[in-house]
Protein backbone atom coordinates (compact mmCIF):
# COMPACT_ATOMS: atom_id res chain seq x y z
CA UNK A 1 0.00 0.00 0.00
CA UNK A 2 1.34 3.41 -0.95
CA UNK A 3 1.78 5.89 1.89
CA UNK A 4 -0.89 8.59 2.03
CA UNK A 5 -0.01 12.27 2.06
CA UNK A 6 -0.80 14.70 4.87
CA UNK A 7 -3.66 16.28 2.96
CA UNK A 8 -5.58 13.00 3.04
CA UNK A 9 -5.37 12.92 6.84
CA UNK A 10 -6.46 16.56 7.10
CA UNK A 11 -9.40 15.95 4.74
CA UNK A 12 -10.51 12.94 6.82
CA UNK A 13 -10.29 15.02 10.01
CA UNK A 14 -12.35 17.77 8.36
CA UNK A 15 -14.99 15.25 7.27
CA UNK A 16 -15.19 13.78 10.77
CA UNK A 17 -15.45 17.29 12.23
CA UNK A 18 -18.26 18.15 9.79
CA UNK A 19 -20.07 14.97 10.82
CA UNK A 20 -19.74 15.75 14.53
CA UNK A 21 -20.92 19.32 14.04
CA UNK A 22 -23.85 18.17 11.87
CA UNK A 23 -24.83 15.70 14.60
CA UNK A 24 -24.66 18.56 17.12
CA UNK A 25 -27.22 20.55 15.12
CA UNK A 26 -29.87 18.08 16.25
CA UNK A 27 -29.42 19.43 19.80
CA UNK A 28 -30.42 22.97 18.79
CA UNK A 29 -33.64 23.91 20.57
CA UNK A 30 -36.68 24.24 18.32
CA UNK A 31 -38.87 27.22 19.25
CA UNK A 32 -42.66 27.12 18.99
CA UNK A 33 -42.84 30.04 16.57
CA UNK A 34 -41.47 30.82 13.14
CA UNK A 35 -41.23 28.88 9.94
CA UNK A 36 -37.50 28.31 9.53
CA UNK A 37 -35.82 26.06 12.08
CA UNK A 38 -32.78 27.54 13.87
CA UNK A 39 -30.69 24.57 12.71
CA UNK A 40 -31.32 25.26 9.01
CA UNK A 41 -28.38 27.63 8.39
CA UNK A 42 -25.78 25.65 10.35
CA UNK A 43 -26.79 22.49 8.47
CA UNK A 44 -26.65 24.29 5.13
CA UNK A 45 -23.15 25.59 5.83
CA UNK A 46 -22.02 22.19 7.11
CA UNK A 47 -23.29 20.48 3.96
CA UNK A 48 -21.29 22.95 1.86
CA UNK A 49 -18.19 22.38 4.03
CA UNK A 50 -18.65 18.61 3.73
CA UNK A 51 -18.82 18.82 -0.06
CA UNK A 52 -15.67 20.97 -0.13
CA UNK A 53 -13.91 18.54 2.22
CA UNK A 54 -14.88 15.62 -0.02
CA UNK A 55 -13.42 17.44 -3.03
CA UNK A 56 -10.28 18.08 -0.97
CA UNK A 57 -10.07 14.37 -0.07
CA UNK A 58 -10.47 13.27 -3.69
CA UNK A 59 -7.80 15.71 -4.88
CA UNK A 60 -5.49 14.60 -2.08
CA UNK A 61 -5.91 10.94 -2.96
CA UNK A 62 -5.18 11.67 -6.62
CA UNK A 63 -2.05 13.70 -5.79
CA UNK A 64 -0.10 10.83 -4.28
CA UNK A 65 2.49 10.59 -1.57
CA UNK A 66 4.35 13.27 0.37
CA UNK A 67 7.97 13.96 -0.39
CA UNK A 68 7.66 13.77 -4.17
CA UNK A 69 10.55 15.47 -5.97
CA UNK A 70 10.07 19.21 -6.45
CA UNK A 71 10.41 18.87 -10.22
CA UNK A 72 7.59 16.32 -10.27
CA UNK A 73 5.32 18.51 -8.14
CA UNK A 74 6.22 21.64 -10.12
CA UNK A 75 5.43 19.92 -13.39
CA UNK A 76 2.08 18.60 -12.17
CA UNK A 77 0.66 21.38 -10.05
CA UNK A 78 2.69 24.42 -11.10
CA UNK A 79 4.15 24.79 -7.59
CA UNK A 80 7.52 26.49 -7.29
CA UNK A 81 10.28 24.83 -5.33
CA UNK A 82 10.99 26.74 -2.13
CA UNK A 83 14.38 28.38 -1.80
CA UNK A 84 16.21 28.22 1.54
CA UNK A 85 16.31 31.08 4.02
CA UNK A 86 14.01 33.92 5.00
CA UNK A 87 13.85 35.38 1.50
CA UNK A 88 12.88 31.99 0.08
CA UNK A 89 10.18 31.62 2.73
CA UNK A 90 8.78 35.09 1.96
CA UNK A 91 8.82 34.42 -1.79
CA UNK A 92 7.13 31.06 -1.33
CA UNK A 93 4.36 32.47 0.90
CA UNK A 94 4.04 35.90 -0.77
CA UNK A 95 0.40 35.51 -1.85
CA UNK A 96 -0.96 34.60 1.61
CA UNK A 97 1.23 37.32 3.14
CA UNK A 98 -0.24 39.86 0.69
CA UNK A 99 -3.75 38.72 1.62
CA UNK A 100 -3.10 39.14 5.34
CA UNK A 101 -1.37 42.51 4.92
CA UNK A 102 -4.12 43.93 2.71
CA UNK A 103 -6.83 42.62 5.04
CA UNK A 104 -5.05 44.29 7.97
CA UNK A 105 -4.98 47.55 5.98
CA UNK A 106 -8.70 47.09 5.23
CA UNK A 107 -9.49 46.65 8.93
CA UNK A 108 -7.39 49.66 9.93
CA UNK A 109 -9.05 51.90 7.33
CA UNK A 110 -12.58 50.58 8.00
CA UNK A 111 -13.57 53.54 10.23
CA UNK A 112 -12.54 55.97 7.47
CA UNK A 113 -13.77 54.23 4.32
CA UNK A 114 -16.56 52.12 5.75
CA UNK A 115 -17.68 48.71 4.61
CA UNK A 116 -18.71 49.59 1.06
CA UNK A 117 -15.79 51.72 -0.15
CA UNK A 118 -13.22 49.80 1.91
CA UNK A 119 -14.52 46.44 0.70
CA UNK A 120 -14.46 47.50 -2.94
CA UNK A 121 -10.92 48.88 -2.57
CA UNK A 122 -9.77 45.74 -0.73
CA UNK A 123 -11.12 43.36 -3.38
CA UNK A 124 -9.84 45.52 -6.27
CA UNK A 125 -6.32 45.89 -4.86
CA UNK A 126 -6.12 42.23 -3.83
CA UNK A 127 -7.14 41.11 -7.32
CA UNK A 128 -4.56 43.46 -8.78
CA UNK A 129 -1.80 42.19 -6.53
CA UNK A 130 -2.61 38.52 -7.09
CA UNK A 131 -3.79 38.69 -10.71
CA UNK A 132 -1.65 41.43 -12.18
CA UNK A 133 -2.13 45.07 -13.10
CA UNK A 134 -2.58 44.70 -16.85
CA UNK A 135 -4.83 47.41 -18.27
CA UNK A 136 -7.25 44.86 -19.70
CA UNK A 137 -7.66 43.22 -16.30
CA UNK A 138 -8.34 46.45 -14.40
CA UNK A 139 -11.87 46.80 -15.79
CA UNK A 140 -12.58 43.17 -14.92
CA UNK A 141 -11.20 43.64 -11.38
CA UNK A 142 -13.30 46.78 -10.92
CA UNK A 143 -16.47 45.06 -12.15
CA UNK A 144 -15.93 42.06 -9.87
CA UNK A 145 -15.17 44.27 -6.87
CA UNK A 146 -18.21 46.51 -7.44
CA UNK A 147 -20.65 43.70 -8.15
CA UNK A 148 -19.61 41.35 -5.36
CA UNK A 149 -19.04 43.85 -2.55
CA UNK A 150 -21.85 46.15 -3.67
CA UNK A 151 -24.21 43.21 -4.03
CA UNK A 152 -23.42 41.79 -0.59
CA UNK A 153 -23.60 45.26 0.94
CA UNK A 154 -27.04 45.75 -0.64
CA UNK A 155 -28.28 42.37 0.55
CA UNK A 156 -27.20 43.03 4.13
CA UNK A 157 -28.25 46.69 4.20
CA UNK A 158 -31.59 46.57 2.42
CA UNK A 159 -32.58 42.90 2.42
CA UNK A 160 -31.61 41.98 5.97
CA UNK A 161 -31.66 45.45 7.60
CA UNK A 162 -28.16 45.03 9.00
CA UNK A 163 -26.38 48.32 9.66
CA UNK A 164 -22.85 47.92 8.32
CA UNK A 165 -20.01 50.32 9.19
CA UNK A 166 -20.52 53.48 7.14
CA UNK A 167 -17.20 55.27 7.60
CA UNK A 168 -16.42 58.97 7.53
CA UNK A 169 -16.33 59.39 3.74
CA UNK A 170 -19.65 57.84 2.75
CA UNK A 171 -22.71 57.43 4.96
CA UNK A 172 -25.82 56.68 2.89
CA UNK A 173 -28.11 56.97 5.95
CA UNK A 174 -27.14 60.47 7.12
Amino acid sequence: MERLNRDVYIAVVLLVLCGVLFWATFDIRQPDYGVLMPSAWPRTILVALTILSLIYLIQSLRRGRDGAPAEEIEGIAGIEARQPGLIGWILYWRNPLWCFALFLAYLITLPVFGMLIGGVLFVFVLQGVLGGWALRRLAYHAAVALLTVGGMWSVFTYGLDVMLPAGMLFDPFR
